[in-house]
């Protein structure tokens, strides 16, 4: 997957924004204001993705393209090549799941406010 897909897909989901908070060299997608994928744009062809503890090891453990982001919490945060995963459904997947990790976390008069944030899975 390209970058313009990847971060056209991350802006597909609800209320989601973007913006270049660490640099040039990384697009971050938020939703609510909280990050939920950074996307390398600096050709390090990386994207770091928030995950389930351990669903995350289980990734790991599975897929040689997923392993623990660097510059983030290892514990939460995973990270993949996009233009070298070949399972672009697993992908998509593990971006849904990122952005429901951050908006199941949002306050509940938010989520309360915009249910379609909650649908995402």
């Amino acid at each position: 997957m390209d970058i313009e897909t990847v971060r056209e897909y991350c802006l597909s989901l609800p209320l989601t924004t973007e913006d270049m908070a660490f640099g040039e060299g990384n697009l971050l997608f938020r939703v609510c204001n909280k990050i939920f994928a950074c996307l390398s744009i600096d050709g390090t062809d990386y994207l770091a993705l928030k995950c389930d503890p351990e669903y995350a090891i289980e990734l790991r453990e599975i897929y040689t393209d997923v392993e623990p982001a660097y510059h983030w919490n290892k514990k939460y945060w995973n990270q993949v090549s996009p233009s070298r995963m070949s399972d672009k459904e697993l992908l998509m997947s593990l971006i849904r799941h990122s952005y429901a990790q951050v908006a199941s976390k949002l306050p509940k008069k938010i989520r309360s406010q915009y249910p379609e944030i909650c649908e995402i899975r």
